[in-house]
């Protein structure tokens, strides 16, 4: 890629909260595909290992962490003319509180997750308190009582984020294939029909990634391709999954909800302990963690036929995450020692020596049994399109651009999540950044590679089940 698109002119300050993995492989897409006055981009950082790179591009760096007590004066400091566009990809900072104040100030907003103040994850005795329901449950009371005003696109990442328009993809191919020829529907009742109408009874968004590099991980160190600190934080949250009505079964540990959407459950359990059987197209058959995420609720939600209590139709939602091979190591090591690591490292693009993460969405339970749609990203791809960045890298700052062209042409959408969005546009703007993006069909069911020696209660009557699903 040489002619990159412009996409619009982003008056006023643009302020990068964070300079992680994330914020590191955003910088460069904001800086080929928009106009902006570059004298007043800025980035919020505490790390003073960025203050070097930031200087070299002339790129003034904040050295603090917004906290519940500096973050107001922080930003309506650096948001003086009530425009711009605030980027938060950052840990330990909430979310909302950053979201409402921008709207109060006239700015756009974007995050790639529902993200709390610092000590939310490790400090918070009820665990129901802790799950992605009741985090993200709080945006959408924001967004009910306070609608329309300046756009605030919440969690717009990979997933969540990319893999909600991977959805709508792949039942508009599901549909062709099956022949329907259904018109793309237009509004979230019309896509919720259609899921119905298609036989859909779950989504697994299942991801596989091999990226790895030559050098062993050490003992006492996690590594991962991603944040280490957004990692371990959503893995110690209590796993928790959109809940199907063709579900006849629940986990004992399982707690479900009376107020709110009502599309979830949670376990008494650490989601990054929690496996499940799913498939991808290059392992096939695989283990994945049952991390949270606030696609698997969002999804189950929007695609809700009927009042929430007693709705009509939902399908069942999870994420299915089997991470690099230096990551299960590093959580295997974290959970058998009771304690983190005190070393995070991250892949970089030019220490991996192979492997793709694989990430979409696996549409299960219809008449053609079940379809993976979604992007097969390579390291090398990766280094070729974008700098800084690995393959698990570009496939969320892309998603971060594609927001934000939406947001910048959807200026007073109020505050809006990644299945509500145009996912037409969304990956007319992304795609050119994920790699072959396909689809792919798939016998394979949750009852089939078992181990015959070891008989488990499973359900035959119905192999997409959870209970087939959930790893014993």
């Amino acid at each position: 890629m040489t002619d990159y698109p412009n996409y619009g002119r982003i008056d006023g300050p643009i302020v990068i909260i964070g300079l992680g993995s994330i914020g590191k492989g955003t910088l460069p897409l904001i800086q080929r595909h928009f106009d902006y006055d570059p004298a007043k981009l800025s980035v919020i950082e505490p790390n003073p290992a960025a203050a070097d790179f930031l200087a070299a591009q002339g790129i003034t760096h904040h050295q603090l962490a917004l906290t519940p007590a500096n973050y107001r004066k922080v930003l309506t400091g650096l948001f003086p003319e009530g425009k711009g566009f605030c980027v938060n990809l950052s840990v330990d900072t909430s979310s909302l509180d950053l979201m409402k104040l921008c709207r109060a100030l006239g700015v756009l907003y974007i995050d790639t997750v529902v993200e709390p103040w610092a000590g939310f994850y490790f400090e918070t005795p009820d665990n129901a308190d802790r799950t992605n329901y009741a985090l993200r449950q709080k945006v959408r009371d924001e967004k009910a009582a306070n609608p329309g005003g300046p756009t605030a696109v919440s969690c717009c990442g990979a997933n969540p984020g990319m893999v909600s328009w991977f959805v709508k993809e792949g039942l508009m191919t599901l549909s062709h294939d099956l022949g329907r020829d259904d018109p793309m529907p237009t509004d979230r009742t019309g896509w919720a029909k259609l899921m119905q109408g298609l036989g859909v009874k779950g989504v697994h968004i299942a991801e596989r990634d091999t990226q790895a590099r030559a050098k062993p991980r050490p003992r006492g160190t996690f590594v991962n391709t991603w944040s280490v600190e957004g990692f371990i934080s959503e893995g110690f949250q209590p796993a928790e999954l959109g809940w199907g009505t063709h579900e006849r079964w629940m986990p004992e540990t399982a707690h479900s909800y009376d107020t709110g959407c009502q599309a979830g459950i949670w376990f008494e359990r650490p989601g990054a302990i929690t496996r499940v059987h799913t498939w991808c197209p290059t392992p096939g058959p695989q283990f994945g963690f049952l991390v949270t995420h606030n696609e698997a609720i969002s999804i189950s939600d929007y695609y809700t036929v009927g009042a929430p209590e007693a709705p009509e139709y939902r399908p069942t939602c999870h994420y299915a995450y089997h991470p690099s091979d230096d990551a299960v190591l590093s959580l295997h090591e974290m959970f058998g020692a009771g304690k983190q690591q005190t070393v995070h490292e991250i892949l970089e693009p030019d220490e991996i020596i192979t492997g793709i993460d694989e990430l979409g969405v696996l549409i299960y339970g219809h008449d053609k049994n079940a379809l993976w749609y979604g992007s097969r990203l390579s390291n090398e791809e990766a280094k070729s399109l974008a700098p800084y960045q690995n393959a698990t890298g570009l496939q969320v700052t892309s998603a971060v651009l594609a927001g934000m062209v939406w947001a910048l042409e959807n200026p007073h959408a109020g505050i809006v999540e990644t299945d509500e969005m145009d996912h037409i546009r969304c990956l007319e703007v992304q795609r050119p950044y994920l790699g072959p993006v396909e689809a792919h069909y798939t016998d394979w069911t949750p009852l089939q590679d078992r181990w015959e020696l070891f008989p488990e209660d499973i359900d035959e009557s119905d192999p997409w089940q959870f209970r087939n699903v959930l790893a014993t």
